[in-house]
């Protein structure tokens, strides 16, 4: 039985690379490549691969935002990211978006086509040093609503704008920003949204 593959990557080098090595194994057809995620979603409609091997970070949609639209829209498909710095957040992200498997850009192409077969029988693989840092790093301390605020002020908006896109008061956003920072022990804003983001809680 053949293995209809679809690969995401934004790095071209990569892409051709994976495509290339996976080619070789007999048991398994590459039948798609996207250099993005929302043509990911598109091509996988089309083709209906059995497998998606997506990049965790591309434009258009990012891997979790794929594979939570394909297990909707294509729940037989099964999806795995790949990465090459994963910060801890991203692979519970990606887990709760229903991915089969998480592994870094340095698994070797014989590796993934093993983990490849695996995911395609229902299994499902994490990285062990991946799994780790995810377990040591701990839950986020952060409300669904903390982490709106903290997203709408990543890109360094001001108090009143951020307020307004999430239909609140100024003073109400304040507060929210003043209980994050307090969580996570930093001194500003900034800090808290790169606080954040190195351990992929937004």
């Amino acid at each position: 039985m053949t293995i209809r593959v679809l690969l995401a990557d934004d790095e071209n080098l990569i892409l051709g690379a994976l495509s290339a090595l996976l080619a070789l194994e007999d048991d398994i057809e590459v039948v798609a490549e996207a250099d993005n995620g929302t043509k990911a979603v598109d091509l996988a409609g089309r083709c209906n691969p059995d497998v998606c091997v997506l990049d965790l970070n591309m434009p258009g949609k990012d891997g979790i935002t794929v594979t939570r639209d394909l297990q909707r829209a294509m729940p037989g498909t099964r999806c795995m990211l790949i990465t090459s710095h994963a910060a801890p957040g991203y692979l519970k992200q990606a887990l709760k978006a229903g991915a089969r498997g998480f592994v870094p850009k340095t698994t070797s192409a014989q590796q993934l086509a093993v983990i490849i077969r695996d995911i395609h029988l229902g299994a499902q693989y994490v990285d062990p040093d991946m799994a780790a840092d995810a377990l040591s790093a701990g839950e986020s301390p952060l409300t669904g609503r903390e982490v709106d605020i903290l997203t709408l002020a990543a890109d360094g908006a001001p108090i009143g704008e951020i307020a307004q896109r999430a239909a609140l008061r100024p003073g109400t956003v304040r507060n929210y920003l003043s209980d994050i920072m307090g969580k996570l022990g930093v001194a500003n804003r900034h800090e808290a949204v790169h606080a954040a983001r190195r351990l992929g809680w937004i």
